[in-house]
């Protein structure tokens, strides 16, 4: 009803997720055999439900960086201060992305990946203070994160060309 009475293009729907690198407190987690924090299963019923409502309407995961451990890890080696920071599983991203989820926003990788990048470069190289030496570090960590989430996560590597069609008929 909803979609039909605002005529909107897409619906961002909550299943789980949430903004920043601290979606979830520890005790909504479980942890692994390593102690690592593991989050809540999202809910997938209720996009299934969605999908069956709304056949092929176009769906948005807000908040669902995953926040990759490698970059907090650097993060926190290099000064940082990100104790119990978790994300959306990728495996839970990449069947979601198999779904009617068009768009799945990962923004806190992007800056994670930026920050690791940068600390890292501080931490080797005290003396620099030009943006242009330490923002390149930071730069190829986001570079290395974007191939990553479109080759190994979003299902997106290779479509460039189905998706401009598509773009290009909504105009």
């Amino acid at each position: 009803e909803f979609v039909k009475e605002t005529g909107v293009d897409s619906l961002a729907i909550a299943i789980g997720t949430s903004h920043g690198a601290f979606k979830f407190k520890p005790e909504q987690c479980t942890r692994n055999a390593d102690g690592v924090l593991v989050p809540p299963e999202l809910r997938f019923d209720i996009l299934a439900e969605i999908e069956k409502k709304i056949p092929e309407f176009p769906i948005v995961l807000h908040g669902a960086s995953s926040v990759i451990p490698k970059y907090v890890k650097i993060i926190n080696a290099n000064g940082g201060k990100l104790d119990d920071a978790v994300g959306i599983p990728e495996d839970q991203l990449r069947r979601a992305a198999k779904s009617a989820v068009c768009k799945i926003n990962i923004d806190s990788d992007l800056r994670l990946a930026m920050t690791a990048g940068i600390r890292e470069h501080f931490v080797a190289n005290p003396g620099h203070f030009d943006p242009r030496q330490y923002v390149a570090d930071g730069r190829s960590y986001i570079k290395e994160l974007v191939e990553h989430k479109i080759k190994d996560v979003l299902g997106s590597d290779g479509r460039a060309d189905e998706i401009m069609a598509l773009v290009n008929a909504n105009k």
